[in-house]
């Protein structure tokens, strides 16, 4: 039994050897085993919490060394299933001189994109059991993944459990910005608690005001808000008090 079951996608990043470079200009690339739910039940098994992870991922090379690095990190497994009818999502990535990151996906489709509610439904009992259920955004980009996702959400919502979303802005993975934004946010209310970065919260509601921003996407539902500001920290909003780190 998990406390926390993390949803979404898993993936390889290929980073360049050398930083500050483009895509174009990188001389080559290493893999990195990558995203962003993944990162979350990795993390919170580092720090000791009982962490699980749900997806799939293609049942090739990278798809058995993105498994064998969750085992090693920590993170149950038993949730995670192979597909043969789609390989392991790549991203390529570099952090330009800018600080700004250059992407570039291959997933058409990758195993991830083709979870359905049927194969959550196979682990329904993972899911009523763990205490915090996290998402990500990426999962509802299209079908079936998208209804495979939101259904895990509501079985987890009928097993009382916290629910956390991380609705991480990709834009090229969207057909368009208005989509990502009716995507993301079609999500935003299941959640008790929310991790956004200062872009995504502008992104979503089109204004640089973090306290009118925080007003119009708060629900009744949310326990925590995060935004968080990179080397700046973050600020933090609950129903009774707020602030910054």
């Amino acid at each position: 039994m998990t406390t926390v079951l993390a949803h979404g996608e898993l993936l390889i990043d290929f980073v360049p050897t050398v930083s500050g470079v483009t895509l174009i200009e990188a001389p080559a690339f290493i893999k990195a085993p990558g995203g962003a739910p993944a990162n979350v039940a990795v993390g919170l098994a580092q720090l000791g919490v009982s962490a699980g992870f749900l997806g799939q991922v293609g049942d090739d090379a990278f798809g058995h060394f993105l498994a064998q690095t969750l085992r090693e990190k920590g993170v149950d497994v038993s949730t995670l299933q192979f597909s043969g009818q789609a390989r392991t999502a790549l991203a390529f990535v570099s952090l330009k001189a800018d600080g700004e990151r250059d992407f570039m996906f291959y997933r058409n489709p990758s195993a991830d994109m083709l979870y359905t509610p049927a194969d959550v439904d196979r682990h329904a009992a993972a899911i009523k059991a763990a205490k915090c259920f996290h998402y990500g955004s990426i999962s509802l980009i299209g079908e079936p993944s998208r209804s495979a996702a939101l259904h895990a959400i509501e079985i987890a919502q009928r097993a009382n459990a916290l629910i956390s979303y991380d609705p991480n802005l990709r834009l090229p993975l969207w057909p368009n910005a208005e989509a990502a934004r009716v995507g993301m946010l079609s999500a935003w209310s299941h959640a008790h608690i929310i991790k956004v970065s200062e872009e995504e919260l502008e992104f979503l509601t089109s204004t640089r005001d973090v306290d009118a921003a925080v007003k119009q996407l708060w629900h009744t539902n949310l326990r925590a808000l995060l935004i968080t500001r990179g080397k700046d920290g973050c600020y933090y909003y609950t129903p009774k008090f707020n602030g910054a780190v």
